[in-house]
Order: structure tokens, then sequence, then C-alpha cells
């Protein structure tokens, strides 16, 4: 009986998705639980594993279409999945020892070439971009090998092997010069991902809806650092986490939020929410884009928490591990946009949210302290808010304190 391959429950919100790359084609057998398709939603990426072992009969539904829940995408024939391409690696010898030599000891030097495909059919472990690049080349990752870390197969080593794989005619391109040339001022056009798309609508949204203005300052992290060497090997050694610049950040947002509500709170209609929670959005990067896992709670979490968390969803992010959940709700964002080495910025609002912090490169630069020059660290910060909801003063205010915690980290344990 055939196995609908259906398209799951993945949020409350959303009743529709986009089918992403299938990583298997028609008629290649599938072992249950293995992956085949990715599904992309407008926050997402969700991968889809099969219900049943056996041969995917047909594919419904192609990549860049849409499909809803609970809509079948691909049909399954049961059945067991036969171990194929071993026999056929083994047969290949086969032939060519009675066309060499008919005698005995053909046989016995066969043998040994039969064991021989044994470790080039054992699969590494595949990064998903190496994985969705096998399923668009066709390449055989039986035949490449891996270079990654815990013998991991990678997507450059896919592209290093695809020039092989396509080596037949070199020549007559190397020739045609000129079509080389038109080639080099092509065009492609690639369909934007429906997290692309999301992100680019919410963002205009946040620009058309609500009033925006950004307020900078800068802080001096010399305190911060002085904490951080003190105790970095024996926080790492106690709780198995690098201490990080983000958890101050955490602590001195939450502390800043709770004396000024108004940026921890969101227009609803004509009514301000103020909320008297703090979940606190975390901008991470993906393959597919920005997402912004929350810190729930995060008044309640401790340092160590927060940088366990931190390192949890930078890891998840970039193979798309993140949960649905985790990326709802959130109260106010943090943006670093100094990893990527940004000196300044002005982050954009994420809606309903009135307050977004964009943190930026850390510099050594000269600072006047007590009426002498002297070199410090030091970071811009941006604070972008809804002036709807936020007056200047409060924004301001609130940019101070976090200047404030954060040259004195000491002033966030005492809550003075």
């Amino acid at each position: 009986m055939t196995v609908e391959l259906k398209v799951p429950a993945i949020g409350e919100s959303i009743t529709e998705v986009f089918i992403g790359t299938w990583l298997v084609k028609e008629g290649d057998p599938v072992l249950v639980d293995q992956i085949v398709v990715e599904l992309e939603s407008d926050k997402a990426t969700v991968e889809l594993p099969v219900p049943a072992s056996g041969q995917l009969k047909s594919i419904l539904k192609k990549k860049g279409e849409s499909a809803r829940i609970g809509e079948v995408i691909a049909l399954i024939e049961p059945g067991q999945v036969a171990a194929a391409p071993a026999p056929a690696t083994q047969a290949a010898p086969a032939p060519q020892a009675p066309t060499n030599s008919p005698q005995a000891p053909v046989p016995a030097a066969a043998a040994p070439e039969a064991a021989a495909p044994k470790p080039v059919q054992e699969i590494p472990p595949i990064m998903p971009s190496a994985q969705r690049l096998l399923a668009e080349t066709g390449i055989s990752p039986a035949a490449l090998k891996p270079s990654g870390p815990g013998g991991r197969l990678l997507k450059e080593d896919v592209i290093a092997a695809v020039p092989l794989a396509s080596d037949p005619e070199p020549t007559p391109q190397a020739v045609a010069a000129p079509a080389v040339a038109a080639a080099n001022r092509e065009e492609e056009i690639v369909p934007m991902t429906p997290m692309r798309r999301a992100i680019a609508q919410r963002l205009l949204e946040a620009q058309h809806n609500a009033a925006l203005l950004t307020t900078f300052n800068e802080i001096d992290l010399l305190e911060v650092n002085n904490l951080r060497k003190q105790y970095r090997d024996r926080f790492q050694e106690k709780y198995g986490v690098r201490l990080g610049f983000m958890s101050f950040f955490v602590k001195a947002v939450v502390d800043a939020l709770k004396r000024f509500p108004q940026l921890n709170a969101e227009i609803r209609g004509t009514d301000i929410v103020y909320r008297n929670h703090y979940d606190i959005g975390i901008a991470v990067s993906s393959q597919k884009g920005l997402v912004v896992p929350v810190l729930r709670d995060a008044d309640r979490m401790s340092f160590s928490d927060i940088e366990a968390m931190i390192s949890d969803f930078g890891e998840r992010a970039q193979k798309n591990r993140i949960h649905l959940e985790e990326l709802e709700g959130g109260t106010f964002t943090i943006s670093n946009g100094g990893v990527f080495g940004s000196l300044l910025s002005t982050p954009i609002v994420n809606p309903p949210q009135s307050g977004v912090l964009g943190l930026h490169a850390i510099q050594d630069r000269p600072v006047v302290r007590e009426g002498q020059i002297v070199i410090r660290p030091m970071m811009y910060v941006a604070l972008t808010y809804d002036h709807r909801i936020v007056d200047g003063r409060e924004a301001v205010t609130f940019l101070k304190r976090i200047k404030e915690v954060i040259e004195e980290p000491a002033r966030l344990m005492m809550e003075i």
C-alpha cells in the first residue's frame, strides 16, 4: 500500500510552506526517518523525514512550489530497500578477470578488489549545505574525500568535485573566448526564499508602520574585559561555556527595561501593552538569513545560562535547527553587528517591539580619563526605538543606563 508523505503541522500561525530542496530523486530508495526534503516557512526551515522505508515513487510538489499543512507532497512505495550500489561495484572487476587471464590465480586477485569498495561506500557525515549541493549535482558522497572536522563532508568538498564531473570537454570551452566573456556577463535569477521574503516584508512594515528614530552612545569595555580575564578560566571550567560580552549586555538591557518599561511595551491598536516579563531576542545569522531566537525570562537567567543559550542558538542556526517556538514572542532585541566588523549602524525594530539595541565592533581608541589621554577598548552602541511610544528623553536615558552598568559591571550585581 502506497505511503503518503504529508506536510506536518509546523506552528500555530503557519498554514502554508514552500518546498525547498529535495535531497533524493524519484525512484531512489529511502530508509525510515531519512530526511528527504526541506520545508521552508517564513520563520524557519524544517527537514521532513519519511515515515517508512521503500522507494520514492513520485514527487508531487517540486522545489519552490507551495503546499498546505496536511497536503501530500510525495508517494512512497513501501518495501525492503536493497543495497544496490554494492553488487554493481563488485561486478565491475568480474568481466576483467576472464578477459585478462582465465587461470585460477585471477579469482584470488579479484577478491581483494571486491573488498576494496567497502571503505569507499562508507558515507561520511554530511553537512546540510553539502547535502543540498549533492542533490543538485548528482555527485555520490561516497566518491568524495571529506575535509571537515570529525570526517564531515563540507560544501567546499562538493564544489571542488564539480569541475571534475564536468571535465570531459574542457578544450572547446577554453578555445571559445567570446563565449567565456559572455558567460561572465550573464545574470542569474534566483527566487527569494520564504524566509527572505518574510524578512523583507517585516522590515518594510517596520519602516512604514512605526516612527523609528536612532540614538547613539559609546561604551568603555575596560572593566568588563578585566572581569572576563580574571574569571574566564574558572567560569569555563565550572559551566563548560565561554564568558563572552553578550551576557553582560543582556543583563544590562533587562536592568534598563525595568527602569524604562516603554521600551518593553508594544502598541496594539489604540492601546499600549506593557509587559512584566523580559524575553530578549538575540539576532543570529543562519544559512537562510537573520533569525532572532528568544531568551525567555532573561531576568531570571544567570550569566552561564545566557552564554550557554546564545552559544546553542548560534550553532543550531547554522544547521537550520532553530525551532519555530524559539523565534516567537520577544519583547526587545539585541543585534550584534560587531561580529562582522560593523563599526556603526542603525538597526531596525522587530515589530511589534518598540526597541532594538545594536552592538558594534570593539576598537582601541584614545579617550580622555581624568584629564589624561588613554587607550581604551571602545564600542559604539545604537538604540532604534518607536517614537510613537518612546520619547527621546527615555530612549537617551535608557541607552545611558546601559552604558553606566557596562562600564561599572559591579552595579549589575548590586542592582544600583
